[in-house]
């Protein structure tokens, strides 16, 4: 009796199994996965694709750099942001586009945007940045010069690019343009309370370690109440400029009298570019 009753209760349980399971199927089949979550699933496996693809090729675009391969890891950076703007790594492809043009612009290198001078008998470099509407300290840059002297007969490279740049208030950001190109982005300081004014102005003066003067004072450089930094673009407006800083933890902020505030390794490296007469767009 004791053998029945034990196959009897394991019979029992199959049925049961068997209920539960045509149960399971029937729910399964009641909640069916909907368009919209099938939807879902593929964009989230599409972006993890994207991304996949973007991060290889930043490698790449990484290996390039390491070696000093400058127009191949340019090419690299600038297919990821054209084809993976919305890629997580994009701005850190854009960080390094701009090294990668800056490593151009001042390597002795011919590149786009440049040409081949061949120094005459009684130029300068005073006068040969003159006549291409660059500045002294680009073309010793870009041809690795230490001083000042040059001889008939030496090239030169002279860039031709047009320089500009692009203040963007919303983001804190400067952009340095050559020929309506983004050259490099930079994070900046500008106006608090909306102080920066918004228009079209030209770079009209421009000097190093500048005094600042404030409140009928003349603050020497290197005093520690000179917010100036090292370095000073003048706009044609007056009172505002472009210039460095002796609190770096601020730049990023709105939080200036209405100037535009930068690093001072990066306004040191705007000021050796952009010549007297470059055009500086300010918008909201």
């Amino acid at each position: 009796m004791r053998r029945i009753g034990f196959i009897f209760l394991l019979v029992i349980a199959g049925i049961i199994v068997v209920w539960g399971a045509r149960d399971l199927g029937r729910k399964r089949e009641t909640y069916p996965v909907s368009k919209s979550e099938e939807k879902q699933t593929e964009q989230v496996e599409e972006k993890k694709k994207i991304e996949k693809e973007a991060e290889i090729l930043f490698k790449k675009a990484e290996e390039y750099f390491q070696k000093g391969q400058w127009k191949e890891a340019g090419a690299s950076y600038k297919k990821i942001l054209a084809d993976w703007p919305e890629s997580p790594i994009a701005r850190k492809a854009e960080e390094r586009l701009g090294e990668v043009n800056l490593k151009l612009l001042f390597s002795p290198s011919y590149t786009e945007g440049s040409k081949i001078y061949e120094v005459k008998s009684g130029d300068s470099l005073f006068s040969i940045a003159k006549k291409f509407g660059v500045t002294v300290d680009l073309i010793k840059r870009s041809n690795a010069l230490e001083s000042d002297s040059i001889y008939p007969g030496q090239r030169l490279k002279i860039p031709t690019l047009k320089f500009s740049i692009l203040i963007d208030k919303s983001d804190n950001t400067l952009i340095l343009e050559g020929d309506g190109k983004m050259i490099k982005k930079y994070s900046v300081s500008t106006g608090k309370n909306n102080s920066t004014p918004v228009g079209e102005f030209k770079i009209v003066s421009k000097l190093v370690n500048p005094v600042w003067y404030y409140q009928g004072k003349a603050i020497p450089p290197g005093d520690s109440r000179n917010v100036l930094g090292s370095r000073w673009l003048g706009l044609s407006i007056k009172g505002c400029g472009i210039h460095g800083t002796t609190d770096p933890d601020t730049v990023g902020k709105q939080i200036t009298r209405g100037c535009i505030r930068m690093l001072n390794k990066d306004v040191e490296e705007l000021y050796a570019i952009v010549p007297i007469g470059t055009r500086v767009v300010i918008q909201d």
